[in-house]
């Protein structure tokens, strides 16, 4: 009797494995793997406005209007509870990308504000916010596009036969994944430059030289 439930265990083992259930298994966790960084990077994001809104504060106090919208936009990510269940919950999901991307939009204003303060964009504090923030946006990024894939690659798992047997078994369901209307917005990072450069002028062309003058034909002749 004993020997019997061994083999049929085993039996059940092979059977899971040869319809998918380990794929899935491996794929769901890739998925909440790459659903942590995500989180991860836009907190890091998070944590460096409160110093970059304080900072533009100290030159630029009147424009109050800006640095509002980029307070409250923080606020109303910070107000989201991103849980696993998240990932399961294409309205929470939608939601959080929509605070995301309001703050994003936030963010950019700020930026274009502060092109406007030559003090505030040799500020050396502000400086070192720009390149942390940089970089940040760059992991925000590689960070979104990894979930991209991940959540790709687990939805057509779970969709395509036989695998889809087992998730139905198992009660999988097809994990919602971030949208935008242009793709190069996944593809390419945001610009975060606060002290480019103007680009120089281009020098005026110099005056034709004049024609040579004909043999014979000068002035007086």
């Amino acid at each position: 009797m004993k020997i019997f439930k061994i083999v049929a265990l085993a039996l059940c083992a092979l059977a899971l494995s040869g319809c998918g259930y380990n794929d899935i298994q491996q794929q769901d966790e890739e998925v909440k793997a790459g659903w942590s960084e995500v989180v991860n990077q836009y907190q890091r994001r998070a944590d460096l406005i409160p110093n970059l809104v304080n900072t533009v504060k100290g030159y630029a106090a009147h424009e109050k209007d800006v640095l509002t919208q980029v307070t409250e936009a923080r606020a109303r990510v910070g107000s989201i509870q991103v849980t696993p269940e998240v990932l399961n919950d294409p309205a929470a999901f939608a939601k959080f990308q929509q605070a995301q991307g309001q703050l994003s939009g936030a963010l950019s204003r700020l930026i274009a504000v502060s092109e406007n303060y030559p003090q505030l964009k040799a500020d050396a504090g502000f400086r070192d916010l720009q390149a942390q923030l940089e970089g940040t946006e760059n992991r925000i990024t590689v960070a979104r596009n990894r979930y991209i894939k991940s959540v790709q690659q687990y939805n057509v798992t779970i969709r395509s036969f036989p695998t889809n047997l087992t998730a139905k078994m198992f009660s999988y369901q097809v994990k919602p994944n971030f949208t935008v209307e242009n793709e190069k917005a996944i593809s390419s990072p945001p610009t975060v430059d606060f002290g480019s450069a103007p680009k120089p002028q281009a020098a005026p062309a110099a005056p034709a030289a004049p024609a040579p003058t004909a043999p014979g034909t000068g002035a007086g002749k």
